[in-house]
């Protein structure tokens, strides 16, 4: 079992920047694979980025590279999304998400764990 406990969202201006923190805990927590979506009202939760558990393969979706960047601790228990540039359409609840394998990391389906979720709001 892992627990993921998100943090960091918040309310900013178009422009601005945030860093979110997801912290793992709970048996092997180190060795999963880790992955950041995000759902808007009304829309489905989407991927938006995952970084294997050595933190050597990260993927991105289209509409955060270069703006959007995943990375680990060295102990691999804390993942961060730094977020610059933000959006009013980046404006979600974001969650992070565990998996025990490297197939398909932006499939929802992949994934057994996730954390409750934080809110993003990005105003313009």
């Amino acid at each position: 079992q892992v627990q993921l406990v998100e943090s960091g969202g918040g309310l900013v201006q178009a422009g601005d920047s945030l860093r979110l923190s997801c912290a793992a805990s709970g048996r092997a927590s180190n060795n999963y694979h880790m992955g950041w979506f995000r759902q808007a009202p009304g829309k489905e939760r989407e991927f938006v980025a995952a970084i294997s558990w050595s933190g050597s393969t990260i993927r991105y979706t289209d509409s955060v590279k270069g703006r959007f960047t995943i990375f680990r601790h060295s102990t691999r228990n804390t993942v961060w999304l730094q977020m610059n540039a933000l959006q009013p359409q980046d404006t979600a609840v974001y969650y992070c998400a565990a998996s025990s394998r490297w197939y398909r990391p932006e499939l929802r389906s992949e994934y057994a764990y996730w954390g409750q979720g934080t809110q993003v709001t990005v105003s313009s």
